[in-house]
């Protein structure tokens, strides 16, 4: 993607079922959970690389004995700083007591991390803040075993504030009103009272406090507890928590808007965001590895049992588009096919625009992700070209000769890497237009492979705001003269925030919108800003499934080809330069690509929580007030 956009987290839970001692002798190691959490974190560090955490739980340990470890990082290679540190800790003590070294007991009893439970996080700063404060796992400590609780998660909350004033009702102290925190406490609180509850019973039964230890672990429900907990929820989450005695589960939202795959065989119970993870990490086919269903929880008792439970009954699936657009990595066997079929979807229009002339023009993409995208797109093209030949041939099948045959047949599509990403440069320069110059220089092209007779065709997985394309890409290929640059955009127009994970919360950010508005301006229709403000602040006080989206209303009056010029135009730098238009995805086709992820709120603003409308409904109004602050 062109435009950066901060973006999802990537979760990795791993559950050994036999005992430590089985993986030092069939693997030449006890390590081996930490060393297969190290690369499944590193597999997913295309979901987040502003932070990373790690979180290890120890089972059956002797009281006094450290059984919880955690270490988390910002720096600048979060994941390999954490297990940097974990193995330096892990050889200084193996190297202090060199009688460790072939005792998996020893190990366990006084290695650090070791265990038989590992959660892993990775995380982008989606809020602008990236201390190490701010970064999964969460930890609520307790003296209780059974209390002590740990949280990951991929998730945005849209109703962070009713839920945070639940807690006061409950006459909790909340130290903040981060979501991962008022999860946490939601959470905590009613695992309390399920322990506290358990405890009394137990009691009555006649068992001693440390006798009810064990049973308390044995009769914990789960599933109960999330059940309440996730009750009042409004969001897209896939949430991993861990509990100090073994217990652990991972849930998903009800409309399976964030991605949640498992595998389980004999000896592992593994959970992650994105199903080649999984396949690599731990050989597994992909049949074998399963996608949770929405509004369920895998649940996997200390014994090492494993269940799916529904804890909310689940919505219309609208898992998120975007995944497969760009988010996930590619290597998915779905979702390579998926982006495929998103370029080969984009053609025609493209050889509108292009007049069907594939002989004069230059196919190329955006790096990188966008490469999968423009392999279909160039496969379409290649069916065109492949017509145009054999229409030519046989419209001269008369007068051809072997000469002419061959000209046509060594007629070629024309592909090349055209825009190459040099450098990630720093914006030390903060005058203006010393920094635009800077940006203006993060693309390099290749020179001498377009002729100004010429069409430039670039596809990108989507455009969000257009700086990049705008103050980079366009005015570097426009330095090689082609007669039209076409920008082909995978993905819709991006018109509306998103509120469950992703960094687009401000309507003003987006190019559709301004596109929108200054195509209202331009046909006198600017009193539409004003009305669709002033029925938003009227829904200020309604419940949350009465609030309907007028944000739409800005859009109605314009085609999407209306739109795609007016952005066409925002983005061309250069008055005397060549033509520019682009071409969007259609929502239908997007829908035909993807048919298992037709969460679009994005471009629709058919948002599938009643929370979304109430956010993208604050959104105007901050724009209209001139408000910078996100709307949630």
């Amino acid at each position: 993607m062109s435009d950066a956009i901060k973006h999802e987290c990537g979760i990795s839970v791993i559950r050994l079922l036999k005992p430590l001692e089985y993986y030092k002798e069939k693997y030449g190691s006890a390590f081996y959970g930490v060393n297969k959490m190290y690369l499944m974190m590193e597999k997913q560090h295309n979901r987040g690389q502003d932070g990373a955490g790690f979180a290890s739980i120890k089972l059956d340990t002797e009281p006094g004995e450290r059984y919880i470890s955690r270490q988390r990082s910002v720096a600048q290679q979060p994941i390999q700083d954490i297990f940097a540190q974990i193995n330096s800790r892990i050889n200084e003590t193996l190297a202090e007591h060199p009688e460790y070294a072939d005792n998996v007991a020893l190990q366990k009893k006084h290695v650090p991390y070791i265990g038989e439970l590992l959660l892993g996080h990775v995380r982008y700063g989606t809020f602008g803040k990236n201390s190490v404060e701010s970064v999964h796992p969460f930890l609520r400590q307790n003296n209780w075993m059974h209390r002590n609780l740990i949280v990951a998660g991929n998730f945005n909350m849209t109703n962070v504030h009713q839920l945070f004033d639940k807690l006061v009702e409950l006459g909790q102290h909340p130290k903040e009103k981060a979501d991962t925190i008022t999860v946490m406490e939601k959470i905590g609180h009613f695992l309390d009272d399920a322990v506290a509850k358990l405890y009394k019973k137990l009691k009555k039964e006649g068992y001693s406090k440390q006798q009810a230890t064990p049973l308390i672990a044995e009769r914990l429900n789960i599933k109960k507890i999330l059940r309440k907990a996730a009750r009042d929820w409004d969001g897209g989450y896939a949430m991993a928590g861990l509990l100090g005695h073994g217990d652990s589960f991972v849930l998903r939202d009800p409309a399976g808007i964030r991605p949640v795959y498992y595998y389980r065989d004999e000896e592992v119970v593994v959970v992650a965001s994105e199903r080649p993870v999984i396949q690599t990490v731990f050989n597994a086919p992909f049949e074998e590895v399963q996608e949770l269903d929405p509004g369920h929880a895998l649940i996997i008792k200390k014994s090492g049992e494993s269940s799916i439970e529904e804890i909310q009954v689940p919505l219309e699936r609208k898992a998120c588009s975007f995944e497969r657009i760009y988010f996930s990595r590619g290597s998915d066997a779905e979702i390579y096919q998926e982006r495929k079929e998103l370029g080969r979807l984009l053609m025609p229009e493209v050889l509108k625009e292009i007049n069907h002339d594939t002989q004069n023009t230059v196919f190329s993409f955006i790096p990188n992700t966008a490469e999968t995208s423009f392999y279909g797109m160039v496969e379409a093209a290649q069916v065109e070209l492949d017509e145009q030949k054999t229409a030519e041939i046989l419209a001269n099948r008369d007068t051809l000769d072997k000469k002419g045959l061959q000209n046509i047949l060594n007629l070629k599509l024309r592909t090349e890497k055209i825009a190459i990403k040099d450098v990630k440069l720093r914006t030390f320069i903060t005058e203006d237009s010393s920094r635009d110059d800077l940006v203006a220089h993060v693309y390099d092209v290749t020179y001498g492979v377009v002729k100004p007779t010429d069409n430039l065709v670039i596809i990108d997985d989507s455009i969000v705001r257009g700086t990049t394309l705008k103050k980079s890409i366009i005015k570097m290929l426009s330095r090689l003269n082609p007669k039209k640059i076409v920008v082909v955009s995978s993905a819709p127009q991006i018109r509306y925030p998103d509120c469950y994970g992703i960094d687009m919360a401000k309507l003003q950010d987006f190019i559709a919108f301004r596109a929108a508005v200054d195509l209202l301006r331009d046909n006198d229709q600017l009193d539409t800003i004003k009305r669709v403000y002033d029925k938003c602040c009227e829904q200020v006080a309604y419940k949350d499934k009465d609030v309907k989206n007028y944000v739409k209303e800005i859009y109605d009056p314009f085609t999407d080809e209306q739109i795609s010029a007016k952005i066409a135009q925002l983005l061309k730098t250069e008055n005397n330069g060549p033509e520019v238009s682009v071409i969007y995805q259609k929502v239908e086709n997007l829908h035909k690509a993807c048919p298992k992820n037709l969460g679009d709120w994005y471009f629709t603003g058919d948002y599938p929580t009643h929370g979304g409308n109430r956010v993208v409904n604050r959104a105007f109004m901050n724009y209209y007030e001139g408000n910078d602050n996100r709307a949630y």
